[in-house]
């Protein structure tokens, strides 16, 4: 489900929840909405606010840490690929396949995006990422070092390639963790029901109804950045793509 689609359906759900409180205000007893009784709502909603505040702030802390822990994975990546390229070139030319294949792997990267579930697609001709890297491994294996600086070369260049390898694998692993969702079905319901009660102590007047709205909005807005943010490589709100742009720039020079 996108991000815009989920907090679409919470603004529908919060909205619906104060428009089914107001019915039900109209149709209660006068004395079911005494001071007394509005008191007691109030302090068991109370329990129901906290507990969603602390629910929502957990969830955004989380996404956030999400959101944080990508941008570092792909300057991470980005640097691997561009120092696996530099050993590559200390090597000699022997390895200009072998850094021509990692340039391909990055322009696809690029093209495909960044996500476990594009990373491994074949594309007509093109293989899946993960073949891309195993061929720079093979080529790497296939070497004939001559002397000691090139044996310490190529066995670098094989320790590289495979954190190159892992990180790949580490984000197939990680892709479809995403958001909590019987976590966040919760949340949402005990924002229903605190909405619900707004809609049943408020008065239904304009500026009522407009602040109501707006809430629910906010909310759903908080929800919508919960969502973007636990998805990082996909969404409006992604991480940004500048060091692979900037690593393809310096790929395959001497």
């Amino acid at each position: 489900m996108s991000s815009l689609l989920l907090g679409g359906l919470v603004f529908v759900f919060l909205s619906a929840a104060t428009a089914t409180g107001m019915i039900v205000r109209g149709r209660l007893p006068d004395h079911h909405l005494s001071s007394e009784s509005k008191d007691a709502i109030r302090l068991a909603t109370a329990v129901v606010g906290t507990l969603s505040a602390l629910a929502l702030g957990l969830l955004i802390a989380s996404a956030k840490s999400t959101y944080d822990n990508a941008e570092v994975e792909m300057r991470t990546a980005a640097a691997r690929v561009l120092l696996l390229d530099r050993v590559m070139a200390q090597y000699g030319p022997e390895t200009d396949k072998a850094r021509q294949l990692l340039r391909e792997l990055i322009q696809k990267r690029l093209s495909r995006g960044w996500s476990a579930d594009t990373t491994d697609d074949e594309s007509g001709n093109a293989l899946g990422e993960y073949q891309d890297i195993e061929a720079v491994q093979g080529d790497l294996r296939s070497l004939s070092p001559r002397d000691a600086v090139e044996r310490s070369l190529q066995t670098r260049a094989l320790d590289v390639s495979g954190m190159v390898a892992e990180t790949h694998w580490l984000l197939v692993e990680s892709g479809k963790e995403g958001l909590p969702w019987a976590f966040l079905a919760v949340l949402v319901c005990w924002l229903s029901l605190l909405f619900a009660t707004f809609g049943l102590q408020a008065p239904a007047n304009p500026t009522v109804l407009s602040i109501l709205l707006v809430c629910a909005l906010s909310v759903a807005g908080a929800i919508f950045l919960i969502s973007d943010m636990a998805n990082p490589y996909v969404g409006l709100i992604r991480v940004s793509d500048a060091p692979l742009q900037s690593a393809i720039e310096r790929l395959g020079k001497p």
